[in-house]
């Protein structure tokens, strides 16, 4: 039979175990990270390191350049599936060299060159990313982020991005999706191009 003395012990040790326990729970912040939005993302640093996606894209039409680079995380994407959660893309947007008459200056070759860093886009994959966008304008997983040439983020509509890359949905809403697969088959299989090669590939197939 336990003394007095010992029940009021064993009573008042189960009450401070239960008061920490308590404590601890109330401190112990939610692991959960939250989902974010487009517009919200922070630029890479030292994405200009990545494997390049596509580089030296001639967009005559918009006197444009774009290169675009791939973190590590979407070159272990596989031709005809999805990229993996993770993955994030960067697009440069060059303006280009004009003529007098603000014509393109065209090199030797028919193709522009760069003049100045105007824009630069960041896609990015996480899970439920994007479900906070339009039912009308989802691309999955992708969220989208613009940023002007000097790295401070810009104010482009999101919702513009979106619709332009709609109709992709069965390239996992990525432009150039057959392109960068076929040329890094080329290049080695499974090996992200290097940046002159990318920059050869991107003036014969654009």
């Amino acid at each position: 039979m336990k003394s007095p003395r010992l029940a009021v012990s064993l009573t008042a040790l189960a009450l401070a175990l239960g008061l920490s326990a308590c404590s601890s729970m109330e401190s112990t912040p939610s692991s959960a990270a939250p989902v974010p939005k487009d517009g919200e993302l922070a630029m890479p640093a030292n994405y200009t390191a990545w494997p390049v996606f596509m580089a030296g894209i001639q967009k005559k039409e918009a006197k444009q350049i774009r290169d675009i680079y791939v973190n590590k995380a979407g070159t272990q994407a596989k031709a005809g599936g999805p990229f993996p959660n993770g993955t994030e893309f960067v697009m440069e947007i060059y303006s280009v060299k004009l003529n007098a008459d603000g014509t393109p200056a065209l090199d030797a070759s028919g193709n522009m060159s760069k003049d100045k860093l105007s824009k630069v886009f960041l896609m990015a994959k996480g899970a439920g990313w994007g479900a906070s966008a339009p039912a009308e304008l989802k691309n999955g997983d992708w969220i989208y982020t613009a940023f002007e040439g000097n790295g401070t983020r810009g104010a482009a509509d999101q919702s513009s991005c979106r619709a332009c890359h709609l109709p992709l949905a069965d390239k996992d809403f990525v432009f150039h999706y057959d392109a960068y697969f076929k040329q890094r088959a080329a290049a080695a299989p499974l090996t992200p191009m290097s940046h002159t090669q990318a920059l050869a590939a991107a003036h014969t197939a654009y």
